[in-house]
């Protein structure tokens, strides 16, 4: 009875119209709601419920391998919840039958076109990190897979979604895949990605439209791991490759002009005051990127951030928005590293040319520390003034000020 079941239930899997209408065919608006949502679930539960022949039939079988794939053809409908039933049954179908499903794909590699085609939908977007082996190292041949990768348009197309003209949903699930593969370090596909002409590329696509204030946040995401040391998931640190950090520092000056407020006319009331204009996602973006490029050690960077002014302008940041707390913490970050630097032109410029002693000292006398007559943060009229948001911050700043001077009479100076 069992084995004339399973006949039954393989002969169904063959009835190619009744299972493309269970999995892929969305329900029309005024259908029931077993045709909405019980029908293909139940399907996709079949396939997951990892009944070795069911699995085996469906691997082995060219032609529903065709019919579980069409769903990403430009043709179907492409909802999130029939994204989300396809996702688990090729990812049931990497975990279980891995040897099997990965000789399907690179014998048919538009699936991969076509992922990537779909990647702001985050189902696919799951499904393409897996199977460019960024998730975990589940492939037998896993090197070879890799290798294979590298040397197709792959990562190409994957990075080119960054341009302006995607969606923000496209860029974030753009980055999110690049990120995992730099975490698959020392991989060929992140090997290649870390590379100058990749790097370009992606700074092409950041700076290409500013509006995109998106693809500008999600590009830097990318390149900030690609300056993380710790990002190998398999790996102990894995050096930051000095031609990578080389390719990003001619765009350096580009991203400072974004860090001028005085162009933006954008206001935001705050419960104090008003932000004129806000700093932004895209400003404080580009902040965390100075701090994780000068954390990286690089010495070309370092005088690159000197003599580019960048440091000076993030602490005038500081002091211009007292209560964005994340920016305090990258500025606090960044300040740190410059006094841990043992390049005494790093730690001269800090305290001489950035002014970090004499501007600590005016934190105390008003809550908006910019010299500016017209600074980004004001406070509303008739309301009492608050005490500033980064104070704790600039205690942190001071206590490793003294400690520096305890041990350098070079500092000592500065501070007397």
């Amino acid at each position: 009875m069992q084995n004339s079941k399973e006949s039954d239930f393989i002969n169904f899997l063959r009835e190619r119209a009744q299972v493309e209408q269970l999995l892929f065919e969305e329900a029309p608006e005024d259908a029931e709601s077993n045709r909405v949502f019980k029908f293909s679930f139940m399907a996709c539960g079949v396939f997951t419920c990892e009944i070795d022949v069911i699995l085996k039939t469906l691997v082995e079988d060219e032609e529903l391998m065709d019919l579980l794939f069409s769903f990403l053809e430009p043709n179907h409908p492409h909802s999130s919840l029939l994204a989300g039933y396809f996702s688990k049954v090729v990812v049931c179908l990497m975990l279980r039958k891995t040897v099997s499903l990965m000789n399907y794909v690179q014998a048919h590699q538009d699936v991969f076109w076509q992922l990537v085609d779909l990647i702001g939908i985050t189902s696919i977007m799951e499904v393409l990190i897996r199977l460019v082996g960024a998730d975990d190292h589940i492939y037998p041949n896993f090197m070879y897979v890799m290798e294979w990768l590298a040397y197709s348009n792959l990562l190409e197309m994957i990075v080119d979604k960054l341009n302006p003209s995607s969606s923000p949903e496209v860029h974030t699930n753009t980055a999110e895949t690049l990120c995992a593969i730099t975490h698959n370090a020392p991989s060929a596909l992140s090997v290649k990605l870390s590379s100058p002409s990749f790097v370009e590329r992606i700074f092409g696509h950041a700076l290409e439209d500013t509006q995109s204030k998106s693809g500008l946040v999600d590009s830097l995401s990318v390149c900030i791991s690609l300056l993380d040391s710790k990002r190998a998931t398999y790996s102990p640190l894995i050096p930051i490759n000095p031609e990578t950090v080389s390719a990003m520092l001619p765009k350096l000056g580009d991203l400072l002009k974004l860090l001028n407020v005085c162009s933006d006319s954008k206001v935001l009331s705050t419960t104090y005051g008003e932000l004129k204009p806000p700093l932004g996602k895209h400003r404080l973006k580009i902040v965390e990127f100075i701090a994780v490029l000068l954390r990286s050690g690089n010495e070309i960077a370092e005088k690159e951030l000197v003599s580019s002014g960048a440091r000076r302008r993030i602490l005038e940041l500081f002091f211009e928005y007292p209560f964005h707390n994340a920016l305090h913490h990258q500025v606090e970050s960044n300040i740190l590293s410059c006094l841990e630097s043992k390049d005494n032109t790093v730690v001269d410029h800090l305290l001489n040319d950035c002014d970090v002693v004499g501007k600590i000292p005016q934190a105390d006398q008003s809550p908006i520390l910019s010299g500016d007559s017209d600074p980004p943060t004001s406070c509303s009229t008739g309301k009492q003034v608050p005490r500033t948001g980064n104070f704790g911050h600039i205690t942190r700043i001071s206590n490793s000020l003294i400690q520096l001077g305890n041990g350098s009479s070079r500092t000592q100076a500065y501070l007397q």
